[in-house]
């Protein structure tokens, strides 16, 4: 079984472009959350060259909306929300630098194809695994769109957050490499 690949953010080119879909990773540092909304409003903001509410050269963006933290607690439940929503936004962050996305389900070709241009990586973290995720999330901060809720966007700071890399710089698709290795033993 391979090893865990250890990552500290911000991520760099020379990083990514070393890690394979089917690594298995584990991420230290900070995240930073945001959904289909929060993606949006990013989008705008460039678009009238506003600045953002953080620099997202190097960053990891976790597609999730984390439920409220419990007493003692400094998040509720943080699983990963279905990536494909974000398909429409991902080019324009990683053209501002994002190096990571971390979700759960396929990506779209666009979305592939930018991720090879820019050397961005595609995670996934396990589904279903919501209060798990949530103990490795250590401090939580909402620096922007507050009023979108759980949708806001977070910085996280995290320690030993598992994902699995999904789409690395290649375009290699570990679900689709799944699928081959499934028919040769069949």
């Amino acid at each position: 079984m391979p090893d865990t690949i250890r990552l500290e953010t911000p991520l760099t080119d020379e990083i990514v472009k070393n890690l394979k879909a089917g690594d298995k990773v584990s991420f230290y540092g900070t995240l930073y959350t945001a959904r289909d909304t929060a993606h949006k409003r990013l989008v705008e903001a460039m678009d009238r060259k506003d600045p953002l509410p953080f620099d997202l050269e190097g960053q990891v963006i976790y597609y999730v909306g984390p439920s409220p933290a419990k007493p003692g607690k400094v998040i509720g439940s943080a699983g990963p929300t279905t990536s494909y929503r974000m398909d429409p936004y991902a080019e324009r962050l990683m053209e501002q630098g994002a190096k990571g996305m971390i979700g759960k389900g396929k990506r779209s070709q666009e979305v592939v194809e930018a991720m090879k241009k820019y050397k961005c990586v595609y995670f996934a973290a396990v589904g279903g695994a919501a209060a798990l995720i949530a103990e490795s999330i250590k401090a939580v901060e909402i620096i922007a769109y507050e009023d979108l809720g759980p949708e806001a966007i977070r910085k996280l700071e995290v320690e030993n957050f598992q994902a699995i890399v999904i789409n690395d710089v290649n375009g290699n698709d570990l679900y689709e490499m799944g699928k081959e290795q499934y028919r040769v033993a069949t």
